[in-house]
């Protein structure tokens, strides 16, 4: 037997259909899973291309390096929780699949939110900007729903030292 959705889909102020509660949530409560076909991050390039689309606007969720989930087929109505910078919910990847929980208790009403804090890649110029603009409306928005950079550069130092200390440990012990 299936649990019942906690939400319904309606119209958003935020960016067209938006997920609602429809009954009060907890703090911790997984609320949905995020369903749809599972492809490749080329297959999805191929799909979704920027550059063409007059407005960003996809359903793709990243899993691995190798898998994307694409909503748009076959996908259910957690496509429509919508982003914020200071979102209700998180999700969590668990054995490949894509959890949505909730950060804090919701009241029933309350449109559902995460953060999708979309990866950088550091080179992104005013036009990326403005395609990943955010509409969320919070206080604490940071103009888009790509990762804060402060996010990036903490993961890019990490990296970089991660890769030094790997160098490192697989260079040749000095002889004495």
């Amino acid at each position: 037997m299936s649990t019942p959705l906690a939400f319904k889909v309606r119209e958003s102020a935020v960016a067209g259909k938006g997920a609602f509660a429809i009954r009060p949530i907890t703090k911790g409560e997984r609320i949905t899973e995020y369903t749809g076909e599972r492809i490749s991050h080329p297959e999805a390039d191929t799909r979704y291309d920027d550059e063409s689309m007059q407005e960003h606007h996809t359903f793709l969720f990243s899993v691995t390096s190798r898998t994307v989930i694409d909503a748009s087929h076959g996908g259910n109505e957690a496509r429509f929780i919508n982003h914020s910078c200071d979102p209700n919910c998180e999700t969590e990847i668990e054995k490949g699949r894509v959890y949505i929980f909730a950060l804090r208790d919701i009241p029933a009403g309350e449109e559902l939110h995460y953060d999708y804090a979309y990866e950088r890649s550091g080179d992104e110029t005013a036009e990326d900007e403005r395609r990943y603009k955010c509409l969320c409306g919070s206080p604490t928005c940071r103009g888009s729903i790509m990762e804060p950079k402060a996010t990036y550069l903490k993961r890019k130092r990490a990296e970089a030292a991660k890769g030094a200390a790997k160098q490192r440990s697989s260079a040749p012990a000095r002889k004495k």
